[in-house]
């Protein structure tokens, strides 16, 4: 069985990774799979072990990172993320082409270990765009928001450290092209 593709799709906040991501997943002829994370948080009611999340302890978490045993991690309010390199490695063994939806400190760290993973980063159409999606969701406080642009520029200047850029203008085109690029590298 030929070895899946280890996918790294990245972009700055905002810029709709997770929407694009939901719509790869809708092809099924892309053969992808979703890799799960691993956090010291507490599990919150409707979530899973091993669906949502794999959930250990703060202490099993620095184990892992000194066993090497993350592809990437990094610590954020209080409590440790990571993505588990046996999980990654099961499902590229089982042939599948494994999408990590992350940000970009953590696509770099998996870039510096996976040189072959094929990387994919999504620029907004402007920045004037972005900070526009950024308002619309109308969930963080100001000093949040420029915050988060403030990040978003200097995600901006990485992209150059990505295989493929892709505009994320309309969700739909930016699928398609992703799309093609997957295949092409398949």
């Amino acid at each position: 069985m030929k070895k899946g593709l280890l996918i790294i799709l990245s972009g700055p906040s905002g810029v709709g990774k997770g929407t694009v991501r939901q719509e790869l997943f809708k092809d099924q002829s892309l053969n992808l799979a979703y890799s799960i994370s691993m956090t010291t948080r507490k599990p919150r009611p409707t979530e899973q072990e091993g669906v949502d999340y794999f959930f250990v302890s703060e202490t099993e978490f620095l184990n892992k990172i000194e066993n090497d045993e993350l592809l990437e991690y990094a610590k954020f309010v209080g409590n440790y993320y990571g993505t588990p390199r046996f999980y990654v490695e099961q499902l590229l063994n089982e042939g599948k082409n494994v999408v990590l939806e992350i940000e970009v400190q953590g696509a770099l760290q998996v870039m510096r270990k996976c040189p072959q993973a094929l990387t994919i980063f999504l620029v907004p159409p402007s920045f004037e765009e972005l900070e526009r999606r950024i308002r619309g969701r109308r969930t963080e406080a100001e000093d949040v928001v420029k915050e988060r642009l403030d990040k978003a520029r200097k995600e901006i200047a990485t992209k150059d450290e990505y295989k493929y850029v892709v505009e994320n203008d309309d969700v739909l085109a930016a699928k398609e092209q992703i799309s093609r690029i997957i295949r092409e590298n398949a």
